[in-house]
């Protein structure tokens, strides 16, 4: 008996809104976002509006929606090889959308509030930047990874951890670079620091593998 699932009309939904919020970004701000595609490569995207940052930037914005967008679509895709997700049940992925958007963005702000208790909000302000930066640049990533699962290779145990490992380097990578590039800083405040990534940064990848290996 064949497996009813949420039909690729459902996710072609949600990709073409994606690339329409892509779009958007692209348009409003043509130079921001190719100095943002060159993330991986080129500093200069870091350098430039890092010192240009607000509490709500449009921008990073538009990116960040679709970046929840993104993932929503991956975990439904992941969820989908164990759990039979049917398709009239159409309210799931903006229920799981506003979730993940929710998630992230207390985190977000529980760790501004971590900063300041702590007296490095400088440094946590930067890091927070830079670390929003390539998770939106994973955004973008998410876009052709979950076209692929979608239209090209049916989504298997391997090829979701592969896509999942590939997306942990470039998240780890923004991280080590930030640590890099402010190592007299942290320094000065290294137990902060350390006490930081481990409370807000390890332990929830720690949870997140745990539940991934309970499937």
């Amino acid at each position: 008996m064949l497996r009813e699932v949420l039909s690729t009309e459902l996710y072609t939904i949600l990709l073409v809104i994606c690339l329409i919020i892509v779009a958007i970004a692209k348009f409003l701000f043509p130079k921001r976002f190719y100095d943002f595609l060159s993330l991986l490569v080129n500093f200069r995207y870091l350098k430039v509006y890092s010192r240009e940052q607000k509490f709500f930037d449009l921008f990073e914005g538009l990116l960040f929606i679709n970046l929840i967008l993104g993932l929503s679509i991956f975990c439904l895709l992941c969820f989908n090889l164990n759990v039979n997700i049917v398709e009239s049940n159409y309210l799931l992925p903006p229920k799981l959308a506003f979730g993940i958007g929710a998630l992230l963005l207390i985190k977000i702000l529980l760790e501004r509030l971590i900063g300041s208790i702590l007296s490095i909000d400088t440094i946590i302000e930067s890091y927070i930047f830079q670390k929003v930066s390539y998770k939106n640049f994973i955004g973008l990533l998410l876009i052709a990874i979950n076209a692929i699962l979608i239209y090209s290779w049916q989504p298997t145990y391997f090829n979701t951890t592969l896509f999942v490992i590939i997306l942990l380097i470039i998240n780890s990578y923004g991280i080590l670079l930030f640590i890099k590039n402010n190592l007299k800083k942290i320094k000065r405040n290294w137990f902060y620091f350390i006490l930081y990534l481990c409370a807000l940064e390890i332990s929830p990848y720690l949870v997140l593998y745990k539940l991934y290996t309970l499937q």
